[in-house]
């Protein structure tokens, strides 16, 4: 236990540390296109992908990078991406949007709001269709949510009891727009109900708890019994993306980034595994990951056009 629980602190802070190395190349003008952060969620990924193996497939969002280096631990790969490097996880051509990694079961992720809710649908299909019990996982916000293609893929994995792990990263707002604004019930919980099928709901700071409730989820839908969803209450400290201002709640974000904050509660929680010591130590183990992700990426090639135009027929 003393282990797994200082692996959620280490996966969870090599995150935040990504994402804030990302937002000091974007404003120094290095990182170019658009960059969506997710800090604060980061026992989200984390505490989820911690209940998969390799052979369960993930598709994420726009805001992928913690969904990504929860499910498949490459941080030089998605640091490479998101500088556009030939050795990035996409080799370059798809950035902070569009990573890929076949081998760690990470099928991708787009800008399209709710895109990949259906491909997780396709991917929990097959695994069904082969006689796996590998099982397909789609992270969606609450933009997705009020998706019909949401509907439509709860339906129809209800009705032919798919293997799909189904995680809404209930964070109050889509983009700018508050959630309170835009949709008529905020539980989410109540979808999965829709459609007859189990569904949880979960503090999303709190990394046990969503290990805890993904892995009863996970357990359920290997042993046949079809999708299960989380509704995994969360908050973003940043905003939507680098470019927009942030005009929501300042106290909401000061308790996320202080009492609530996913580490800081896993530390208070056991103060005899996390002292100072260790916290310090592990805040410099991943200070070190992240750094050298990232030096290693900024010396390494752009793609090559030729190759891409070779390899897609352009």
């Amino acid at each position: 236990m003393k282990n797994q629980l200082i692996e959620f602190w280490k996966w969870m802070r090599i995150i935040r540390r990504f994402e804030e190395s990302a937002k000091e190349l974007y404003r120094a003008g290095k990182l170019k296109g658009a960059l969506h952060l997710s800090i604060g969620q980061e026992a989200v990924p984390v505490g989820v992908c911690a209940a998969l193996r390799d052979d369960d497939k993930v598709l994420s969002t726009h805001r992928s990078h913690g969904h990504y280096i929860g499910k498949t631990h490459d941080v030089n790969g998605a640091f490479a991406e998101l500088l556009g490097r030939a050795t990035g996880c996409s080799r370059g051509f798809g950035g902070s949007m569009h990573m890929f990694n076949r081998e760690k079961g990470f099928l991708g992720s787009n800008g399209i709001v709710g895109a990949g809710i259906p491909i997780a649908m396709g991917a929990a299909f097959a695994q069904k269709y082969k006689g796996s019990d590998g099982i397909g996982v789609t992270f969606f916000g609450d933009g997705a949510a009020n998706q019909g293609t949401l509907h439509e893929t709860l339906n129809l994995s209800s009705l032919k009891r798919l293997p799909l792990l189904a995680v809404c990263e209930n964070n109050g707002v889509a983009a700018t727009t508050l959630t309170a604004k835009s949709t008529a019930h905020q539980n989410r919980v109540l979808l999965a109900q829709a459609y007859d099928f189990p569904a949880e709901m979960v503090d999303g700071n709190d990394v046990e708890a969503v290990f805890a409730a993904a892995t009863k989820a996970v357990k359920h839908i290997r042993s046949g019994k079809g999708p299960y969803l989380l509704d995994i209450r969360t908050y973003r400290t940043e905003p939507h993306c680098g470019i927009i201002r942030d005009t929501r709640d300042k106290s909401i974000r000061e308790y996320y980034l202080g009492e609530h904050d996913c580490m800081k509660m896993l530390e208070r929680k056991y103060p005899d595994i996390f002292t100072a010591k260790k916290v310090k130590a592990l805040e410099d183990e991943c200070e070190s990951i992240v750094a050298a992700a990232r030096e290693l990426a900024l010396a390494a090639p752009v793609p090559d056009l030729e190759q891409f135009k070779a390899d897609f027929g352009v």
